[in-house]
Parts: C-alpha cells; sequence; structure tokens
C-alpha cells in the first residue's frame, strides 16, 4: 500500500497510543496463520528458548520477523508459566 494512493487497509495501520506528553505509534496486533501457530507451538515443545541462528531460521521459513518469533516466545513462556503455577 506504501505506492498507492489510497489509505492503507485499517489493519494496517499504525495505532496511536497515547503516553504523557506526546503519542507513540504502534503496529497493529500480529496475525498468524494456523500454519505459523503449529509450527511456532510445535517448536516451543522441543524448546522453550531458541538462539539467534534458529530464530531466524524459523522466522524465514514462516514469513515473520525475528522480532515477532522472539515476542511470541516470550509470551508463550509467560502463559506457560501462569498456567503450572496455577497447577
Amino acid at each position: 500500500w506504501l505506492n498507492s494512493p489510497l489509505p492503507p487497509p485499517e489493519h494496517e495501520k499504525p495505532h496511536a497510543i497515547a503516553s504523557g506528553t506526546g503519542k507513540k505509534l504502534r503496529k497493529p496486533r500480529t496475525i498468524y496463520s494456523s500454519l505459523q501457530l503449529q509450527a511456532l507451538n510445535q517448536r516451543f515443545q522441543q524448546t522453550q528458548y531458541l538462539a539467534l541462528p534458529e530464530r531466524a531460521e524459523l522466522a524465514a521459513q514462516l514469513g515473520l520477523t525475528q522480532t515477532q518469533v522472539k515476542i511470541w516466545f516470550q509470551n508463550k513462556r509467560s502463559k506457560y508459566k501462569k498456567i503450572m503455577k496455577q497447577g
């Protein structure tokens, strides 16, 4: 949409969030495909932590950024620990 005269679709627009004095732009929430989620969950079952080369390889395979993979694993570990804490 960058070269298009039309505005970007609503789901691709950065969202403004209030932060004290000014406003910061935040990327919209990533929507993972079922194939991506399946691969991420499968890798998480093997290991909860990825080394940088593993993260780069997985991101390339799934068409995601390394940051998206890193954040997904962080969130998954947090959710896993929360579930384990509950019993």
